[in-house]
């Protein structure tokens, strides 16, 4: 049981204060009486099933590339493009044709509230809100526009800017608006601390390391944003920014967070008596760890945050403008942008290898040959993306460990991730091609190797779960670290078994004793990657399945229950953003697509084929509108930190749905009732 206190005490470390609670919750109709045709069976005939299903997937693949692989837009909130107009006038290089399309998206996305949500339809959040106020204000909005207005009010209630999020207060530091004491204190010479010390660059998550890093070199020069057009945002402080004191506070009362306040006092009278010496020592592996890493046009990191502090931290440093790694980091950002005619945002990343594992099975499921031409070019495509000769930051905690795995982006090979791993093993697999043996055995090894002593698996080190550096000031996101979930576990898991390992196996046995002992009260498993609860009792529900655990077990017996109690009365299920927090868990406020495909997924892992829920969720997605091999999907069902940073995978509503329907095809007009594989 202490897996699961640690386990929800990360969960409640994130950010609580930053979202306000105005929002109601939806009360959903009986989930017995979803409408359906009156004998039972779904609305949809055979041949009109067959109609849909052939045509989404051949229009899912029409969007193939040519060498194989599928790639969605990656979409987040409006913090992302406004960064990126930050960044421009940081460094007094405006492309004022994209910003004006960035900054037409951010005010398209304000919220009714005034300021920016998280997600689509969400709560006002204070440090989206000031970064989009102040981007928009440095493209050139009048401040007394109506939207700058409503903003700028919406901000002010909240607190003003002051009550904006670590990272914000750094930006906002940098152009010069707050002063460096609104901004905890990190001094670039924590690289320099042995991997025993309490804080080791180790310890924290991929993306907190490939961030923070470069942030250190800014952190330590300090330097000021050219700022060409003089643009502050006074008018965002309730008290002048100079005069704030309030700036670093113990939001979540607890002692720990307390001692680590008291750290950071200590730390600025340390601070400036370090010596110069190490200092520059401490730049110069910062400067290092940065460089190895820069991973040519794909990004350090290969994710936004991490690019643009590099970014920013070469012009610190004083690189000129043609230097080949300012040039290749700045190269790296732009092929982030979506530009429309009209408008266009900056993606947090790209996920062309977690969108063609997914779409290559949702395309098996829907009737598409394996060894088929389409088939055959995805699963080589993937294949040949396969890390074997990189010992990332992963070999830190797992020195013994031969690299095997796959990266979510393009390339990104210092950081390949454990789900892409285990969903790429599985359609790898399911294909049946011999010439990919050797690249799955691989990839087992590395998973086996990178599971976490609890049993379970985080996505990118193994044992990253040194809850108590979610309390300091720095982590105020409370999303530094990279723990196990259920979500990841239920993946590996479901991989191990699918290709012949037995619930025996230390491994496999290990993975499902973590997903016994983190099942909720009510029946449900959290959702880490995906929004929420749905997502991650899909995934372990699937795992079950692939181990013989039938709808006889307790577990299943509360998932199935606790799923059909979440079906909405339009036969569809919903789970919204809000849900991570504890007192919103069942916030739902409609029906998408992509969950309904997940929780219709899961009851038929779990045996429930022919149950009038799955029925009723079936005859909602064959009602559904659909552009091409996309169903309609506004809201956002994916999050990259719970609570701080919320994605819409624009792929989702294309082969989940997809996936869902064919899978019940299949199922139906089966003998079988089960399915072989564990997604």
């Amino acid at each position: 049981m202490g897996v699961r206190r640690d386990h929800k005490t990360v969960r409640r470390l994130e950010v609580k204060t930053s979202v306000s609670m105005q929002e109601t919750s939806v009360t959903l109709a009986d989930p017995a009486q979803p409408a359906m045709a009156a004998n039972g069976s779904t609305k949809i005939p055979a041949h009109v099933l067959d109609s849909l299903i052939e045509d989404a997937a051949k229009a899912l693949g029409a969007l193939q590339n040519d060498d194989g692989h599928w790639s969605f837009e990656l979409e987040a909130d409006v913090t992302i493009p406004a960064e990126y107009i930050l960044l421009e006038h940081f460094l007094d290089e405006i492309d004022e044709a994209v910003q004006t399309k960035l900054a037409a998206y951010i005010r398209r996305t304000q919220g009714a509230h005034g300021g920016w949500p998280l997600f689509h339809d969400g709560n006002f959040n204070i440090s989206a809100s000031v970064k989009a106020y102040y981007a928009l204000k440095l493209a050139g909005d009048d401040t007394e526009a109506p939207h700058m207005q409503r903003a700028r009010e919406a901000i002010l209630d909240h607190g003003g800017a002051a009550k904006s999020n670590a990272f914000t207060r750094i930006t906002l530091a940098l152009f010069g608006q707050v002063p460096w004491r609104a901004c905890p204190v990190m001094p670039v010479e924590i690289l320099l601390l042995p991997k025993w010390f309490p804080f080791h660059i180790g310890k924290i998550s991929y993306w907190s390391r490939t961030v923070l890093v470069p942030l250190l070199i800014l952190m330590a020069k300090k330097p000021v944003a050219r700022n060409p057009r003089e643009i502050d945002i006074a008018e965002l402080f309730v008290t002048a920014p100079d005069k704030e004191r309030g700036y670093l506070t113990n939001a979540t009362g607890k002692a720990v967070a307390h001692l680590f306040l008291v750290l950071d006092r200590v730390l600025r009278v340390v601070e400036p008596r370090l010596s110069k010496k190490r200092r520059e020592r401490a730049i110069e592996r910062a400067t290092q760890f940065t460089t190895e890493r820069l991973n040519g046009e794909d990004g350090l990191g290969a994710i936004y945050p991490a690019m643009a502090n590099a970014v920013m931290a070469f012009d610190a440093l004083g690189y000129a403008k043609d230097h080949p790694d300012l040039v290749v980091a700045k190269a790296s950002i732009r092929k982030l942008l979506v530009l429309r005619e009209d408008e266009g945002y900056c993606q947090p990343c790209v996920s062309p290898i977690w969108d063609t594992s997914l779409a290559a099975l949702a395309m098996m499921e829907a009737g598409s040959a394996h060894d088929g031409t389409p088939m055959r070019k995805a699963n080589d495509w993937m294949a040949e993306r396969q890390i074997l000769d990189i010992a990332g930051d992963w070999a830190w905690s797992r020195p013994g460990v031969r690299p095997g795995g796959w990266a979510f982006q393009y390339g990104n090979d210092h950081y390949p991730d454990v789900d892409d791993t285990a969903v790429v093993g599985m359609a790898l697999d399911r294909a049946g091609d011999p010439a990919h043996r050797e690249a799955i055995a691989r990839a087992v090894e590395w998973i086996v190797g990178m599971q976490s002593k609890n049993g379970g698996w985080g996505s990118f080190d193994a044992d990253n779960s040194n809850t108590y550096l979610n309390y300091i000031p720095f982590a105020d996101h409370g999303a530094l670290l990279d723990p196990p979930t259920e979500d990841v576990t239920a993946r590996c898991v479901s991989f191990l078994l699918q290709i012949g390992n037995g619930a025996d196996h230390p491994a496999v046995s290990a993975g499902l004793d973590y997903l016994r002992r983190t099942q909720e009260v009510d029946g449900s498993w959290f959702g880490r990657w995906g929004t929420n609860y749905i997502y991650g009792t899909w995934s372990v529900l699937s795992a079950y399945n692939a181990a013989g655990i039938g709808d006889e077990d307790e577990a299943v017996k509360k998932a199935v229950a606790w799923l059909k109690s979440r079906q909405r009365p339009d036969g569809g299920w919903g789970e919204d953003g809000a849900s991570y927090w504890d007192e919103r868990r069942e916030e739902s406020k409609a029906s998408t697509p992509s969950q309904t495909a997940w929780a219709l997924l899961g009851l038929m892992a779990a045996g429930q084929v022919e149950c009038p829920a799955v029925r009723a969720g079936i005859d909602y997605l064959a009602a559904g509108q659909r552009t091409g091999a996309r169903w309609d999907e506004e809201h956002y069902t994916a999050v990259g930190f719970p609570r701080v940073f919320y994605l819409r995978y624009h792929g989702y509503a294309a082969y989940f749905p997809l996936w869902a329907l064919a899978r019940y095809r299949n199922l139906t007009r089966g003998n079988d009732k089960t399915t072989a594989y564990g997604m």
